[in-house]
């Protein structure tokens, strides 16, 4: 039942993505707009939905982090709408000659970008990856299935369907995206081996579900990481930037993968920077686990283990480490980092351009908070997760990491010899 379940998903995908390809971009940006407007009409629908996903997670003693992940609210609904026209504005990558040069032989040969074909996303308790993923999928013409948890199953379906109506009403396959409506473990194990049908496959969640899928998968991965986010208070930074720029890593949205988790100091900028960021951290309810050096200036902070400085939290806690250099920095984060995105606070040009250089992240900044490795806000319209791999594509994945590229060869009647 199941084998045949997934199979008519595939093979209406497969159906779908031909259909897709042969779409202009105009019809496509259209397409994008028309589902746009339609998550706004529908929003009291989209509510609805929500809320009863919204209860049963809080009943079942879902964490505040994760909570907010599920929340669905109207401007949350506006910026999903938002962000698929943001996607209907962008160049569409489809079709783009990558390079083209010419063989001695006279064969002309163009490198040309092309959509992958089925895409599959299994994903937690988001519904906004449900739009972001629907829009960026179908803008490079590829067709979506998508495995959403079972914390956001009300939401996902409703968003689903809005969004197949909206196809519907264009004349355009609503098999551009679909959506797996069944919870069972066993149903998301054999997706993971849809390989006839699914050219690729991305998680979006926590290390356990990015390892299974890592793990389990007969289907190309790209691997989307968890967030153990650093921020190293450098001994040159600047006191007037530390703390709003922490404060907003840390405590804007606790429960996403770009949130900071665990601070470096520089001793040196211990006892300048640590008091007064302690006292704000504390203010808003952030249990700070941190070692001698963090203890000695932050009263009521706990003392932290080895296990804390690789941790990502999702919660109102953080970890901060003491160092006695930008190279000692460094080290600390290049072995507890997730490879998703760290920064230095630092006035000192040549510290800032040591850590840029040095520290393995998708994602490395200076004097910002980490909350901005996001595909919105680096202009790709949304994103379809955060790679932390090396292969392929790294750091917020938009439209021409959904592309993949084949050689188109013009000859004239040559023959190898």
């Amino acid at each position: 039942m199941i084998k045949e379940y997934l199979e008519t998903l595939g093979q209406q995908a497969a159906a779908a993505k031909g259909r897709l390809q042969g779409l202009t971009a105009k019809q496509k940006n259209h397409a994008l707009e028309q589902a746009a407007k339609a998550l706004v009409d529908n929003q009291d629908m989209l509510l609805a939905a929500n809320e009863k996903d919204y209860h049963n997670a809080k009943e079942a003693g879902m964490n505040e982090g994760l909570l907010d992940r599920l929340k669905l609210t109207p401007a949350r609904i506006a910026s999903m709408a938002e962000g698929l026209s943001q996607i209907a504005a962008l160049p569409d990558p489809i079709g783009e000659i990558m390079e083209s040069f010419d063989r001695p032989n006279g064969l002309h040969i163009h490198k040309v970008r092309v959509p992958m074909g089925v895409i599959g996303i299994i994903y937690e308790a988001r519904p906004n990856v449900t739009a972001d993923a629907f829009g960026l999928c179908f803008k490079t013409g590829n067709a979506v299935i998508l495995k959403g948890g079972k914390d956001a199953f009300y939401s996902n379906q409703a968003v689903t369907e809005v969004i197949q109506a909206a196809l519907r009403s264009e004349q355009i396959p609503e098999h551009a995206i679909q959506l797996i409506a069944n919870n069972d473990r066993e149903v998301t194990t054999a997706f993971m081996r849809l390989k006839a049908y699914v050219d690729v496959l991305i998680p979006r969640g926590g290390a356990g579900l990015i390892r299974s899928v890592v793990e389990n998968s007969t289907i190309p991965v790209i691997e989307t990481g968890t967030g153990n986010c650093h921020i190293y208070i450098d001994e040159a930074a600047d006191p007037e930037k530390v703390i709003p720029i922490i404060l907003n890593a840390k405590t804007q949205r606790i429960g996403v993968c770009n949130a900071c988790e665990s601070l470096v100091v520089h001793r040196k900028a211990a006892d300048k920077v640590l008091p007064a960021l302690g006292r704000a951290l504390q203010e808003k309810q952030v249990e700070i686990r941190g070692d001698e050096g963090v203890l000695l200036q932050i009263p009521g902070a706990k003392a932290a283990t080895e296990e804390d400085y690789g941790k990502e939290y999702l919660d109102l806690i953080i970890s901060a480490k003491t160092v006695d250099s930008v190279e000692e920095a460094i080290a600390h984060i290049n072995r507890y980092h997730t490879g998703h995105s760290d920064a230095i606070l630092t006035e000192n040009k040549e510290h800032a351009d040591k850590f840029l250089r040095e520290v393995d992240s998708a994602c490395v900044y200076v004097n910002a908070s980490t909350r901005f490795t996001d595909g919105f806000e680096f202009g790709f319209g949304a994103e379809i997760g955060i790679s932390t791999q090396k292969l392929h594509a790294r750091g917020p994945m938009g439209l021409r990491e959904l592309t993949t590229y084949k050689y188109q060869i013009i000859g004239n009647g040559q023959v190898r010899k």
